[in-house]
């Protein structure tokens, strides 16, 4: 078997439709999720006065971290979709990892200093 026939490989069509439908409809269903959770925490953030702004600034970052990681996910798993041959699914596969091991590093540290910031506010005395 030469290279080329070992590289090269095709999605059958039926297949590659059922796939699309499914990502469609797990991109809705992501859609349907950030508008609930985003609504869940607006009401969550008016319960406490003092720790609302603390719990809002998480909540407000943790969504759009969730919401940033799953939307890559979904473009990386489009992506696959398109993909020619196994050496471009190689590729794709590591640029989607060493990007959110990135996006993971980064948010964790901004998480962490917001989780900071909100409970050195929390125990802050009233004046």
């Amino acid at each position: 078997m030469s290279d080329t026939e070992r590289d090269h490989f095709e999605i059958p069509k039926d297949m590659r439709s059922m796939a699309e439908a499914s990502f469609d409809q797990a991109r809705k269903a992501f859609e349907n999720f950030v508008e609930r959770a985003e609504a869940t925490a607006g009401s969550i953030e008016e319960r406490n006065a003092t720790v609302a702004a603390g719990a809002k600034d998480i909540s407000t970052k943790a969504l759009a971290y969730a919401e940033k990681n799953v939307q890559a996910s979904l473009d990386y798993a489009q992506s696959l979709l398109k993909a020619k041959d196994l050496t471009e699914v190689m590729k794709l596969h590591s640029d989607y990892v060493q990007g959110q091991m990135r996006a993971l590093a980064e948010q964790a540290s901004e998480m962490g200093q917001i989780v900071s910031r909100a409970a050195m506010e929390a125990v802050k005395p009233k004046s």
